[in-house]
């Protein structure tokens, strides 16, 4: 009798974590940047390029999670190169870190987009309005309805700036800080005493319109401030930020 061939046991094809946490990492990437600088050239709408940044934070956390069991496997495998069953779980780190780093600056935050010094006169945008379409938030601050109270609650700190400074001194001080920061002038009106600029973020290309009112209040000179964001119904705690970074430049000047 002929013996039976012995059966070789079938290997199994175990995953490839290191290089599926690459492809999720470079697809995660690829989707981020996309969704930035579709929005940052006007391609995609706020909504859309919102959402595309989402699914890619997913997609990067999956790279990163994916990235981690390759390495623990290296390690049990004890396997020589460790560092590179880490690259997916690194770049995907990259992709995801901005996203929770804006989250958490802005934690606490209201849930609200326009900040002034002066609740009940807020300075008004004039120049501005024209450029602000039906889709960007509106200007009235009639929502939330609560809107002066919860500023009150986020940022009680804020409030109007009384300067020693004669008006003059106070506006083109004022007009020269605008320019520092890289915002777009769309009015300086020293008879109205009022200037409007546009700040756009470097990366997403976000405008937020602020307003600034300069008045003569007996020898001294009250400055207020207006910032508005023109999507996104919250800040995450940006305009007010804003406003406080340029009052005391203002002052210390």
């Amino acid at each position: 009798m002929m013996k039976s061939a012995k059966k070789k046991p079938i290997k199994q094809n175990k995953p490839d974590y290191t290089s599926r946490s690459l492809k999720f990492s470079w697809i995660a990437a690829l989707i981020t940047a996309l969704s930035v600088l579709g929005h940052r050239f006007s391609v995609i709408d706020f909504q859309p390029a919102l959402f595309g940044i989402a699914i890619g934070v997913l997609i990067g956390l999956t790279a990163i999670v994916t990235g981690l069991i390759g390495t623990l496997h290296a390690i049990k495998a004890k396997q020589p190169e460790i560092v590179s069953t880490m690259a997916g779980s690194m770049l995907g780190f990259l992709v995801v870190a901005p996203f929770f780093v804006t989250l958490l600056s802005g934690a606490g935050a209201p849930q609200i987009h326009d900040i002034t010094t002066d609740l009940e006169h807020p300075p008004e945008f004039v120049a501005i309005k024209p450029l602000r379409i039906a889709a960007h938030n509106s200007l009235d601050r009639l929502e939330p309805e609560n809107l002066a109270a919860l500023q009150k609650a986020g940022y009680p700190d804020l409030g109007p700036l009384l300067l020693d400074r004669s008006f003059d001194q106070v506006f083109n001080q004022a007009v020269a800080l605008v320019r520092q920061r890289g915002w777009t002038i769309a009015s300086a009106s020293v008879s109205a005493g009022r200037i409007e600029a546009i700040s756009t973020t470097p990366l997403m290309g976000f405008k937020d319109d602020v307003a600034i009112r300069i008045q003569a209040e007996g020898n001294r000179t009250r400055v207020d401030m207006r910032s508005a964001s023109r999507v996104g119904k919250s800040d995450l705690g940006a305009n007010a930020a804003r406003i406080r970074a340029f009052m005391a430049d203002l002052d210390r000047q």
